[in-house]
């Protein structure tokens, strides 16, 4: 069993201050941190470790194109899970959107929900936190 304990991949210098970067380099630090931190849980990966990958992806783009720039991001085992947690900027809630093949984008809230087991978002008063909790053998 591993114990239940936070791996913080970003901070911010200042509080609530989102961290700079594209959204394509923060997603891709944020992703080789992950596969890091799967490859001691799975080693052998396989599709619930490429599904954190894709969760992780999908928010820390959300958080930097939608969030007013990601604040925090971290990654927590826990018995059988992975919770993928992030930090942005903004206080609104994230929303699903109808389905409109004229309109870009539109897909990683609800590809989140389906991989997740659970999605909670919670606002403070420097932006919110999504935490995402994906099922992981190991």
């Amino acid at each position: 069993m591993i114990a239940s304990e936070a791996v913080v991949v970003f901070s911010p210098e200042e509080e609530f201050s989102p961290l700079t970067g594209s959204s394509s380099q923060l997603t891709e630090r944020a992703r080789n941190v992950a596969r890091g931190f799967l490859k001691v849980l799975v080693p052998d990966g396989g599709p619930e470790a490429e599904a954190v990958l894709l969760v992780v992806s999908e928010l820390v783009t959300n958080a930097v194109r939608h969030g007013g720039g990601l604040t925090d991001f971290g990654l927590r085992a826990g018995e059988g899970t992975v919770t993928v947690v992030v930090q942005d900027a903004s206080r609104r809630l994230p929303r699903l959107l109808p389905f409109d093949p004229t309109r870009p984008g539109g897909f990683g809230w609800p590809l989140v929900h389906k991989l997740a087991v659970d999605v909670q978002v919670s606002v403070g008063p420097g932006g919110k936190t999504v935490s995402a909790v994906l099922p992981l053998p190991y």
